[in-house]
């Protein structure tokens, strides 16, 4: 007995190692990407198509960018960039972030992306070691919760890579809430590998959780998606204005390299949509779980109340998109306040508040 509770802290030993290391590889992550943003504020294609949408309606323009290659000789580039805006009075077009870069830039993002898989691989590892440490699931109260949560964040982020997704702008700021989010589990919400509470010791602990964590990631992206469509939005009604106040040169370096608006309001919608029925998924299969756990399907515990809310508040969101045609500011404005409704539900309920959920363990 002795030697298996030994073997347990071993492995807990090594999972908080991992994690701690993987946040320093993913610190090495965000230091490449702020480079990658720093010397890449408008690349050659980024110009060219800027000089070309003025006169071209189509929904992409397509242009040549010419390089060094390896040997000394040019290479010729292609790239896509999306210019059909949020508002059809716009046509503005992806920024370097999204169609390319220039060579120093890219240069730092393909180190940043590397730092990211190999903090990624590294974060798995920490996951797993909690995972064998207990002999279960790892989230069973809010640290390995939020540690599972963030290494999916990253892995979806990736797979969108892997799968030819002009998604690396999502870099910087996902990389950056990941360290904020494993800061915070492992000062504030750590809790020892421990055994769990009888009401959790079931099968449904796979489907419902797995299913939140999931459905969380994808709203996560769908989010920042929506964020920056605000402030990109905001820097284009700026460029449409000739005579009015034109952006300065930080906000031009760095919200020019963002995808247009209309790519991130595409994003943020097609990414919570997709997502939405697993949500609902979520909520039937934590139901289900309650009438085993407690004899009741719906007992409006906080954190049953604070799920439909989300849902309902998700709900809104995509009806306002396919029924009144609400897209840019007012539908990203809804898709915050349903990822803040998310939030709540999981810091807010498992923090501050009593109910039959409270497994929290801080």
């Amino acid at each position: 007995m002795n030697l298996a509770i030994a073997a347990n802290e071993n492995m807990a030993n090594i999972s908080n190692v991992l994690i701690y290391s993987a946040m320093a590889v993913y610190t090495l992550a965000f230091i490449a990407h702020i480079a990658e943003w720093v010397l890449g504020s408008r690349s050659k294609v980024g110009r060219t198509a800027a000089a070309l949408t003025a006169d071209t309606p189509a929904d992409t323009v397509t242009v040549q960018v010419s390089r060094r290659g390896g040997t000394g000789t040019a290479v010729l580039e292609r790239a896509q960039v999306i210019t059909r805006a949020a508002s059809t009075t716009r046509h503005v077009p992806d920024g370097p972030g999204a169609a390319g870069t220039s060579e120093k830039s890219d240069l730092y993002g393909r180190i940043a992306i590397s730092l990211t898989t190999l903090a990624f691989l590294v974060h798995l590892g920490g996951v797993i070691a909690r995972t064998l440490s207990v002999q279960r699931v790892p989230w069973g109260n809010m640290y390995e919760f939020s540690t599972t949560f963030s290494m999916v964040v990253v892995g979806t982020y990736l797979t969108f890579l892997a799968t030819g997704k002009s998604v690396r702008w999502l870099g910087l700021p996902l990389v950056t809430t990941v360290l904020l989010d494993l800061g915070l589990a492992v000062s504030v919400l750590y809790t020892d590998s421990d055994q769990l509470v009888p009401a959790l010791d079931s099968y449904w602990l796979w489907i419902h959780v797995s299913c939140a964590i999931i459905s969380g990631a994808m709203f996560y992206l769908g989010t920042i998606a929506s964020l920056l469509y605000l402030f990109r939005d905001r820097y284009e009604a700026k460029l449409a204005h000739p005579d009015g106040k034109q952006p300065g040169t930080f906000a031009s370096s760095v919200l020019g390299r963002l995808p247009s608006a209309a790519t991130l309001d595409k994003f943020a919608y097609r990414t919570n949509a997709v997502i939405f029925p697993l949500w609902t998924f979520t909520i039937i299969a934590g139901a289900i779980w309650a009438e085993a756990a407690w004899g009741r399907y719906w007992g409006w515990d906080p954190k049953e109340v604070w799920s439909f809310i989300t849902w309902v508040a998700y709900a809104c969101y995509l009806h306002a998109r396919a029924t009144a045609g609400w897209k840019g500011r007012k539908a990203a404005y809804l898709a915050l306040i349903a990822f803040a409704c998310f939030l709540f539900n999981y810091y807010g309920v498992n923090m501050f508040v009593n109910g039959l959920h409270s497994y929290a363990g801080v």
